[in-house]
């Protein structure tokens, strides 16, 4: 096994899938902080309607199936639509897997002839309230890529750190001279952030080019919104009220 392959996992491919439909723009996503990459790939496979090319197993992985409008599904999964392919992983895994989950996307994105990769995540907000408008940071392995960010309304970074799968990813890109571009959006870490997964969509088409069907997902962040403030309500409401302070000269003073 070669240098550049080493450390993925097996992609096994479904028996219906047709390896001649590959290219355009790889995009991939993990849940990691804020859910805000499987999101966004979960909305991307739905509204394109997207066709399952394969999974990504391994025997240390759980053995868990997702249940899908009755159908079970592998945790990590692939999938092709028109000029885009996804790769998404719907449960979170130990840290120590980065590594080798980013150099299965590697291999995939490699293979399948895709022009560019785009790795959708999420960056923790300085301000951990409900936000109407969060920001998306994007950085880029190639010249071209931070041209087009600079083209775009997508802030470049400048200076920082890019940590997991993402950081692995545009590091491993700039050194292999691969396109890979990390879009980060903006996040709450504390539950699924769907509104920064919105934002991180509408990045990808701006970058992309390809017209993504947004309505659902800003459905999906309405909702999830008004859970999370009905969940600060009721924790506000059964708080106990703070003790009341005595004032200094009604205390008596014990010799």
């Amino acid at each position: 096994m070669s240098e550049e392959t080493q450390g993925g996992y097996p992609l096994v491919l479904h028996s219906e899938a047709d390896p001649s439909s590959l290219g355009g723009t790889a995009v991939c996503g993990f849940s990691t902080v804020g859910s805000v990459g499987v999101i966004a790939t979960s909305h991307l496979i739905s509204s394109l309607e997207m066709n399952p090319m394969g999974t990504v197993l391994h025997p240390q992985f759980p053995a868990i199936a997702l249940i899908h409008d009755s159908v079970p599904k592998h945790p990590v999964r692939v999938y092709q639509g028109e000029a885009i392919g996804v790769f998404t992983s719907e449960i979170q895994f130990p840290s120590e897997h980065d590594v080798y989950f980013a150099n299965t996307v590697l291999e995939w994105f490699t293979k399948g002839g895709f022009e560019r990769l785009v790795v959708i995540d999420g960056v923790v907000s300085n301000d951990l309230g409900i936000k109407e408008e969060s920001e998306l940071w994007g950085v880029s392995s190639t010249p071209l890529g931070r041209e087009q960010l600079d083209s775009s309304s997508i802030q470049r970074i400048q200076q920082g750190i890019v940590t997991g799968i993402a950081g692995y990813l545009i590091a491993e890109g700039e050194r292999r001279g691969l396109d890979v571009t990390a879009l980060l959006a903006e996040c709450n870490p504390m539950y699924p952030d769907a509104r920064a997964a919105l934002i991180a969509v509408e990045g990808l088409s701006e970058l992309s080019g390809i017209d993504v069907p947004i309505g659902g997902l800003l459905e999906d962040a309405k909702n999830i919104e008004e859970k999370v403030r009905e969940a600060f309500e009721r924790a506000q409401a059964a708080a106990l009220p703070p003790p009341e302070s005595d004032d200094d000269d009604d205390v008596p003073m014990i010799y």
